[in-house]
Parts: C-alpha cells; sequence; structure tokens
C-alpha cells in the first residue's frame, strides 16, 4: 500500500483516519457522516464546502527520503528488527525541538538507563502514580500494544523520524495497533504491571531495534521538554547499558555532526570482560590504571568479587 499524507484547511471540525488493510480514505465531518474514497481517484467535490484537501504521495516528496513507519513495520513482535545488521555511529533527526512530556507531573527519574542488579536497564523509570495519564512524546503511528516480559502491558510508538518510544508497566491501554496520535495524545495509564517494584513509568527509546541512552537524546532535567539537538549522532557508548551505573546520572557529551561521532569513537572507554583468574590488580597493571579508579568508574569496592564474564569499564 502507497503511503499518503494528507493537509487540512478547514473551517468545520474535521478528522481523518485511514486503514493499513485497505487503499482507502475515511473523512469524517462534524455530522459524522463517513465518506471512503480511492486514494488514486480522489477529487475535491463539493460535498465539503469549506474543505480544502490536498493530497500528496510521500514516496515523490523531497523531503520524505524514506518511510520510517513502513520499514519492518510488525505490530506482533517488540523488537522487528533483530535480523537488521546495525552501523554506528546513527544518525536521527528532528524537526522537533521539543517532545511532550510523557507524563503530567514533574518528571523524577528514580532509576537510569544503566547496569542494573547484573542486567541491562535499557531505559529510564519515572515516577508516577497509578491511573496517571501517559502521553506521546512525538506525533507517531502505534506499532506495539501488547504484554511484554518483564514491561508488562506496553504500548510502543513510531515516530516519523524513525525513533520508536516504548511505555511499559501501564496498567490501562488507551491505543490500538496502527491508531496515528499526536504529540501530547494520552496512549495509556501509568501502573506497576509487569516487574515493577512501585508504580512508575518505564520509558525507552529505540532506533531500529537499538535502545539509545533517553538522557543523550532528550532532557529531562527541566520543564522546558528540549531536546538535545535536532541533529544528533550515536555511537555504542550511549547504546550499551553496561558503559552506565544506573544509580548515576551519566556525563553528556553529546554529538552533532559525524565528524564529532567518530572521533568520539576513537576515544571511546574501553570495556573489558572479566576472565577466569582476574583480580583487580591484574586488570590494573594491565591498562595502567588505578584499582580506586576501576571501582570509582565501576560502582564496586576493592573487596567486590568478580565474576566471569562481568564487564568492566576501564578509562584510561
Amino acid at each position: 500500500m502507497k503511503t499518503f499524507y494528507l493537509f487540512v484547511c478547514t473551517c468545520l471540525t474535521a478528522t481523518i483516519s485511514y486503514s493499513q488493510t485497505k487503499d482507502t480514505l475515511a473523512i469524517k465531518t462534524e455530522s459524522e457522516k463517513e465518506i471512503e474514497v480511492e486514494p488514486e481517484n480522489f477529487q475535491i467535490n463539493t460535498a465539503f464546502p469549506a474543505t480544502s484537501i490536498i493530497l500528496q504521495n510521500i514516496q515523490n516528496t523531497e523531503a520524505s527520503k524514506k518511510d520510517w513507519i513502513a520499514e519492518n513495520w510488525n505490530t506482533k513482535v517488540f523488537n522487528p528488527y533483530k535480523k537488521l545488521v546495525k552501523e554506528y555511529p546513527l544518525q536521527i533527526k528532528f524537526d522537533d525541538s521539543t517532545y511532550a512530556s510523557p507524563i503530567p507531573r514533574k518528571k523524577v527519574i528514580t532509576s537510569r538507563y544503566g547496569w542494573r542488579n547484573r542486567r541491562a536497564h535499557n531505559g529510564i523509570d519515572i515516577d508516577l502514580i497509578t491511573g496517571d495519564r501517559v502521553m506521546s512524546m512525538f506525533d507517531g503511528v502505534v506499532r506495539y500494544v501488547n504484554y511484554h516480559s518483564g514491561h508488562g502491558k506496553t504500548v510502543v510508538v513510531r515516530h516519523f523520524n524513525g525513533i520508536e518510544t516504548v511505555y511499559a508497566h501501564l496498567s490501562k491501554y488507551l491505543v490500538k495497533v496502527n491508531d496515528t496520535v499526536q504529540k501530547g495524545q494520552v496512549i495509556g495509564a501509568g501502573g506497576t504491571s509487569g516487574n515493577a517494584r512501585g508504580s512508575h513509568l518505564h520509558l525507552e527509546v529505540l532506533f531500529q531495534g537499538i535502545p539509545i541512552h533517553p538522557e543523550y537524546v532528550f532532557d529531562f532535567s527541566n520543564e522546558d521538554n528540549s531536546v538535545r539537538s535536532n541533529e544528533v549522532w550515536v555511537t555504542r557508548r550511549w547504546t550499551s547499558a553496561y558503559r552506565h551505573n544506573s544509580k548515576r546520572k551519566s556525563k553528556i557529551e553529546l554529538c552533532t555532526t559525524e565528524e564529532e561521532a567518530m572521533a568520539s569513537i576513537e576515544d571511546e572507554t574501553k570495556i573489558y570482560t572479566v576472565r577466569r583468574g582476574d583480580t583487580l590488580s591484574r586488570i590494573s597493571n594491565k591498562y595502567n590504571v588505578s584499582v580506586s579508579r576501576l571501582c570509582k568508574d565501576n560502582s564496586i569496592r576493592r573487596t567486590s568479587t568478580l565474576r566471569v564474564g562481568q564487564k568492566l569499564i576501564v578509562k584510561q
């Protein structure tokens, strides 16, 4: 099916919906009369005298070089990009310099993106009260509405620049798959479903299935709800939870150009995988870094027991 954009200028209240299973457009006015028309045969007529509608094929527009909504669209699985080969750095662009707050109150982060309880925490936890409204951060299309392991009741919205935002531990769904949503639209109610200790919103930011550190892309520290930059380049440092501590705010070093990203990749922190027989002292000598520095960067103690396979940050 081809994808179309509709631009509506009207004095009446009008809504436009579409179906992915049928190449028709449904137009509904205040009179609640609904008319379906074939896109290729669509013509403006006198049925809507106060409405001027321009139909434009997105595939013919210069600005739309890629249809992110159609790519790997699957409403049944959480991550439809598992087989896609990822290439770094990742480039993400935003048309909007602000996002809609996902909750209707001050954003208090109770757990950050990073290594937590010996596993990756691929999002941030934002405090809320069960029943609080949860809103979409940008315009987009709902791709996934389901109970997901650990996340509980989950809604995934794909936005028109390719990123997906994940809203988990919900108590109620208020949208369904293939719904078009607007920035700030309520999509669910907060709760404690899944593996949630207390009511909170688990928020993830994905790009082609890769979980990106949300605070690298968005500023949650104030009420401005700002996107850090209209163009962001993402390296592996910001897509690897084991490089960060969920109990501590990461120092954001933003890359806004490809050149900055490539330079950042060259300077990226090494990650050491603990092997049998390793000790902090042995790793310290191997990389010429102090034991106290290793402990500080990894939030461990000198007496901590190292596990085979454990990842350690090594800043030289």
